[in-house]
């Protein structure tokens, strides 16, 4: 990312999953990480966690992977289901604190492993480049431009053409995510309804001149208001390219490797067959493993994924042999590493949270990037 400022370059912090493994290798701080979560997850005080009481812990796990909510998406469900097996191995309905321990260890560990791939970026917008950007040579010429883009403006009213504007702001110029439903409702609305008459408000097909005069008062406004109140914003980007598969599949040793990782929790038949209904699950257990997102964070993704399952009739619930599965698993990784080698998916995301980075959720601080303020 291109910071802009001096000043900008010393409010932003990098999370890499380097806070992560120092907690979970420093046992005595860790086992007091544990015995905390464990105290607060245990309803019933009974020394161990049933299914319903690890619930919360799958959810906090789920939204750090940012995943959407349980239960809003079913490509995202079935991870929030194996997270769950890998805390009950699938059949437990009691967890010990040691089971409990070790899962959580992996679990972070492995989410360690993803931010130091894809690091996030915390920045603390407090208005000073938001202002620098409103009154910089470059900001009118900009503006220009995104007046004759928004075509609908000449329908709709002056207020909602400012407020589609205002996504056209990036982390760059200073300004927090606007479709961020706590920026939208927090400081959007009431800004530019604060300096907007009511019958600006409604007025439609406004000129030019004075939608980039309204503009640029609203964003005075706004830059005014993160100088009283910063916001703490979690940025990250990353380009599926199709780099990480082909590393992975080039070398068989440890594409075999992650194979029979995944499979290990896997049901087998009698033959040792598995259903080719698995196969959606493997590729998102082996996902980390190809540098590719879980299944469920990445639309445009899970269209790629979707079509090279359909290649291989993925969905038909065969029952194969596991060499063949494997066999399988590698078209599909194959056919994914040739449509992002031809066209790949960059991804930009920016999560607001709170000031300072405490919480006291499931998981450790650093890794709440995304909770919502809660001023």
């Amino acid at each position: 990312m291109d910071m802009k400022s001096n000043n900008h370059q010393q409010q932003q912090q990098v999370l890499d999953g380097s806070d992560i493994v120092e907690l979970v290798e420093n046992e005595k701080v860790f086992d007091k990480f544990v015995e905390q979560k464990f105290q607060q997850l245990d309803q019933d005080e009974d020394g161990k966690l049933s299914v319903t009481e690890l619930q919360p812990a799958v959810a906090d796990i789920g939204a750090a992977l940012g995943l959407p909510a349980q239960g809003t998406s079913p490509d995202s469900d079935h991870i929030y289901s194996e997270v769950l097996n890998e805390f009950t191995h699938g059949s437990q309905e009691k967890v010990s604190k040691t089971e409990f321990k070790e899962v959580l260890s992996d679990i972070l560990l492995g989410m360690a492993a993803g931010l130091k791939r894809d690091p996030i970026v915390i920045l603390r917008m407090d208005g000073e480049d938001l202002s620098e950007f409103v009154h910089g040579p470059g900001y009118e010429i900009e503006l220009v431009s995104v007046f004759s883009e928004l075509s609908s403006c000449e329908d709709a009213s002056l207020r909602d053409c400012i407020v589609k504007a205002l996504q056209s702001l990036s982390v760059d110029h200073g300004m927090p995510p606007s479709n961020d439903p706590w920026v939208m409702s927090n400081i959007v609305e009431p800004i530019v309804d604060s300096c907007l008459d009511e019958e600006d408000k409604r007025e439609k097909s406004a000129s030019q001149e004075k939608f980039l005069e309204a503009f640029k008062r609203v964003v005075e406004r706004v830059a005014q208001r993160l100088n009283e109140q910063p916001v703490i914003v979690a940025h990250s980007e990353n380009t599926f390219d199709g780099s990480g598969v082909r590393r992975l599949l080039s070398n068989k040793f440890e594409f075999d490797k992650a194979l029979n990782v995944a499979l290990e929790t896997i049901p087998k038949d009698r033959h040792g067959k598995v259903s080719k209904e698995y196969l959606r699950a493997v590729l998102d257990t082996v996902a980390p493993s190809a540098t590719l997102p879980p299944i469920g964070a990445v639309s445009q993704m899970d269209n790629m994924i979707m079509e090279a399952l359909k290649m291989v009739n993925g969905d038909d619930g065969n029952m194969v042999k596991e060499e063949e599965f494997k066999k399988t698993m590698a078209e599909i990784l194959g056919s994914i590493m040739l449509q992002l080698e031809g066209n790949p998916i960059s991804v930009s995301s920016n999560s607001v949270v709170h000031e300072p980075l405490t919480s006291a959720t499931f998981l450790p601080p650093t890794l709440n990037e995304t909770e919502e303020p809660s001023n």
